[in-house]
């Protein structure tokens, strides 16, 4: 019977495909589950830096706070030569370098220092008592250890101390804190403006962003001020204040924002260890920088915190002490992060445009 030869294939009918052919036996299966290589940037890298903040943190609180002793604390002696060293002789029992003893030629001079913030207190001994002139706007820690330890001297000498606080703190800032808070209020906002600067407007054209670090830095200086007018608890004019801390708020803005922006989730995280942990730890809020140790030190005179509250602090108390060279150092801070920021965003519009291109 002959053959029907096959017809065209019907577009309703599909080819026969070749099965695949399966692996060498040699080959082994890949591994189920996520590689190592997923797992290392979305769970393994926020557990190492959190830690290592956690870490620093404690470190650097355990370092500043743990047994705080001053370090080449100023004062003065009022008397000659030979005064100065029977009172330096006299400290030698307190912690080894605690004391920067100076001499001063009268009274007059010695007030003068203590008032300025020169130095911290002033001995003026006398025939049968003696004087302690000190600041008490330097906080409770500081007039603790200076009348203490002149009170030692001056029963050596078997004098009677009498003590004097030439600068007090304000009345409404019974624990001597004010000034920290003051400070160091617009530094957490200045880390969170410049995080959230690119959290809520990644698309901003520079310009824009920066019109907001201005905006952000002289409206949170009016508000401070503002509130600590209210409270009474800083002598210190408002328009000082309110530049002061607007300052500190652009220095610790434009460098967050600089940070995220090169560093991305990394930025922010060097951001808190620098601003929130060193800073904070060496601001001189609580105790001044002379009770930091010798590797801490150096920040208190090169962060925004730092530099910002002994400004704030010298403004209310000690004759403008340390306003300009707060001014220049929070300047520099802010230009050096603006100028950072425009150079990043240049270069990536570069590289953009070298791929478009």
């Amino acid at each position: 019977m002959p053959q029907t030869p096959p017809g065209p294939l019907r577009t309703d009918e599909q080819p026969t495909r070749p099965m695949p052919m399966a692996p060498p036996a040699d080959t082994p299966p890949d591994p189920p589950g996520p590689r190592w290589t997923s797992l290392a940037r979305p769970v393994l890298l926020p557990v190492a830096v959190a830690v290592a903040i956690g870490a620093i943190f404690i470190g650097v609180y355990l370092s500043a706070f743990h047994a705080p002793v001053a370090r080449d604390l100023p004062v003065a002696v009022v008397g000659g030569a030979a005064q100065t060293a029977t009172v330096r002789e006299e400290l030698a029992g307190s912690p080894s370098g605690t004391f920067e003893v100076r001499a001063a030629p009268d009274t007059g001079s010695a007030r003068a220092a203590v008032e300025t913030g020169e130095v911290f207190a002033a001995y003026v001994p006398g025939e049968r008592s003696a004087r302690l002139l000190f600041a008490g706007a330097h906080g409770p820690a500081v007039s603790t250890l200076v009348t203490d330890e002149f009170g030692d001297v001056a029963r050596a000498g078997g004098l009677t101390l009498t003590t004097t606080d030439v600068v007090p703190a304000s009345a409404q800032d019974t624990r001597g804190l004010a000034v920290f808070y003051t400070t160091f209020g617009l530094v957490l906002a200045g880390y969170l403006f410049g995080i959230m600067s690119w959290q809520l407007a990644p698309g901003l054209s520079p310009g824009r962003r920066l019109v907001g670090l201005a905006a952000f830095g002289g409206a949170g200086g009016l508000a401070v001020a503002s509130v600590v007018g209210a409270f009474g608890a800083l002598p210190a004019p408002f328009a000082g204040v309110a530049a002061l801390v607007g300052l500190v708020a652009l220095a610790v803005g434009a460098s967050t924002m600089l940070l995220v922006r090169a560093l991305g989730v990394l930025g922010s995280s060097a951001a808190a260890v620098l601003f929130m942990t060193i800073g904070n730890a060496t601001s001189g809020g609580s105790l001044p920088a002379e009770f930091l140790p010798g590797w801490l030190e150096p920040f208190s005179r090169l962060l925004p915190v730092g530099v910002g509250v002994r400004a704030v602090n010298g403004l209310a108390y000690f004759d403008g002490d340390g306003v300009a060279t707060g001014v220049v150092v929070l300047a520099l801070w802010a230009a050096a992060g603006v100028g950072g920021l425009l150079l990043v965003e240049r270069s990536r519009a570069r590289r953009t445009a070298a791929r478009t291109g």
